[in-house]
């Protein structure tokens, strides 16, 4: 981090997309590291920041934005500013702005990826180049997960090793692109939102140790059905396997979201009946509330889709989008 902002550069913006965590192997670290973890990236709910040359230092979220997201992004970005400017040395006032941004504490990993957009939209105003996971130490994110980080590099379906014993962010083990035709059915439930922050720590505290037999299943799951089944194009391995690994790691958790492995009942009930009527990767990503069906192509989804609704079990309060898993990390525009 050398270099100094040039009057050339009027502004940046960064696009970052959203991941889906599909679940942590071994959150309890019988073998000595904990976590490790599974997730994709997807289309369609990027977050997006701009940062312009100003008189003073300025931070907004676009109007559009609900309000009950503005507030607390708001605050976000403007401890981001600060701490950007204080580790980096560069004061040179400027204007900080959230354009779009999926929702809040749904699984959608935005907390880490409105970090990362503000940190690399700060850098490249000021020609500075530090990686992904410096950025990410000096903001406070990926303490538990690495997928949000090579995510944003990369895109891809992602595997991490879990972080380090001495807190360094997880190393990417495994990056796969998400086969092109394959489909995510997303159902999300704008009513609840999912736990984090502090709610998160504790909930994960009280937790019971999480069997090593459970984790060496998972490992199994994911070395030999996720993994290959994604790298080969073959469906049917990949999506019993990542059914699978929800299934365990969704009763697990299950105690600290109501007593289900879905945090939302209403999307509970919809993957279960596309869980008994198609083949498909089905669980909640992360903390929830959303949920998703993983689906061998667009059509597919939309017949599922279909299907749901003409038996009555889509409760109008949810939201159905039909995304494609995304082989490419953050994109970048300067002017």
């Amino acid at each position: 981090m050398t270099s100094s902002h040039s009057a050339a550069t009027a502004s940046v913006t960064v696009d970052a997309p959203s991941r889906l965590h599909l679940g942590f192997l071994d959150p309890s670290g019988s073998l000595g590291r904990r976590f490790a973890s599974l997730g994709m990236v997807i289309d369609g709910f990027d977050t997006c920041v701009e940062m312009r040359a100003a008189d003073r230092n300025t931070v907004s979220v676009a109007s559009h934005l609900a309000a009950n997201v503005a507030g607390p992004a708001q605050e976000r970005m403007t401890r981001y500013l600060a701490v950007l400017q204080r580790e980096t040395g560069r004061h040179a006032p400027a204007s900080l702005q959230l354009q779009a941004t999926p929702p809040a504490h749904s699984g959608f990993g935005s907390g880490t990826q409105l970090a990362l957009a503000c940190g690399r939209a700060f850098c490249r105003f000021h020609g500075l180049d530090p990686s992904t996971r410096a950025l990410a130490a000096m903001l406070g994110r990926g303490e538990r997960s690495g997928v949000g980080l090579a995510g944003f590099d990369q895109g891809g379906l992602l595997l991490d090793g879990g972080p380090g014993a001495d807190g360094t962010v997880a190393p990417l083990i495994s990056r796969i692109a998400f086969p092109e035709a394959w489909r995510v059915l997303l159902l999300l439930d704008d009513r609840i939102d999912g736990l984090s922050g502090q709610a998160e720590r504790v909930a994960m505290e009280r937790l019971p140790p999480f069997p090593r037999s459970l984790a060496a299943d998972l490992c199994h799951q994911v070395l030999m059905r996720v993994l290959p089944g994604a790298l080969e194009g073959v469906f049917e391995p990949f999506a019993e396997g990542v059914s699978a690994l929800q299934r365990l790691i969704g009763d697990y958790f299950a105690p600290a979201q109501g007593g289900s492995m879905y945090t939302s009942a209403a999307v509970g009930r919809a993957l279960e009946w596309v869980r008994a009527h198609h083949q498909a990767g089905i669980g909640q990503s992360s903390w929830g509330p959303t949920g998703f069906a993983i689906v061998r192509s667009a059509d597919e989804a939309e017949s599922i889709l279909g299907g749901m609704r003409a038996a009555g079990v889509l409760d109008p309060a949810l939201r159905a989008v039909v995304v494609r898993g995304r082989n490419r990390g953050a994109t970048l525009r300067q002017s």
